[in-house]
């Protein structure tokens, strides 16, 4: 069967593709045509990716890894609407949401990107899944940083409840809004400004791709 390929995007990172053939669809990550000078960035966040989505094999929401090597990354295609399209208004899409999170943190992976929802996913019937784990961080032992990057995993999912559930928010839910980490506050103070600058001035580099046009309360 002849392989159809279908590119979904192309940055400073390589290419991501959709391709299907006799196997099935499946989502391919190929550093091979990154920039020059970002090239050994994109390796490692290829090599983070692998390493997160071996960690969680078997989980589902969570796309399954299929092969990878030194500039391709396969990795199952998941059926699903990402949520800017979505738009969940059910708060069943949110526990589930939030019961997937749990699992992903017992099995030592924080993803670290869910601040963008086109990384949330509405599947099936309502059910949850995530997507892109180039910068998940897997530790199995769960120390410090660990839990300071999960409690931001879930204030992200939670940010994303309130734009879409706001009556549904319970007392704890809105505490832990209204907490932000250290490491949040800093990167929101500091370092999120010329990140911002350089990305998008600079680089003409949106990594929002997708979301939507509601105005940014994060």
């Amino acid at each position: 069967m002849m392989l159809e390929s279908r590119l979904l995007k192309k940055d400073l990172f390589g290419e991501v593709r959709l391709e299907s053939g006799g196997s099935g669809r499946r989502i391919v990550r190929d550093v091979s045509s990154a920039a020059v000078p970002l090239r050994w960035l994109a390796h490692i966040l290829m090599r983070r990716e692998a390493r997160a989505l071996s960690a969680l094999e078997g989980l589902e929401g969570v796309p399954a890894l299929i092969r990878t090597d030194r500039n391709r990354l396969e990795r199952k295609y998941l059926d699903g609407a990402p949520m800017h399209r979505a738009k969940p208004r059910d708060p069943d899409y949110f526990r589930r949401a939030m019961r997937l999170l749990r699992q992903l943190h017992v099995r030592g992976v924080a993803h670290n990107d869910l601040a963008k929802e086109p990384n949330l996913l509405v599947v099936g019937s309502g059910q949850a899944a995530f997507v892109d784990f180039q910068l998940a961080w897997y530790a199995p032992r769960r120390g410090r940083l660990f839990r300071i990057l999960a409690y931001d995993d879930l204030r992200h999912l939670l940010k994303h409840k309130r734009s879409y559930c706001p009556d549904e928010l319970t007392n704890r839910e809105r505490r832990i809004l209204a907490r932000p980490s250290l490491p949040s506050r800093l990167w929101m103070r500091i370092v999120k400004p010329p990140y911002l600058f350089l990305t998008r001035r600079v680089l003409g580099w949106a990594d929002r791709e997708g979301a939507s046009d509601r105005g940014e309360r994060r």
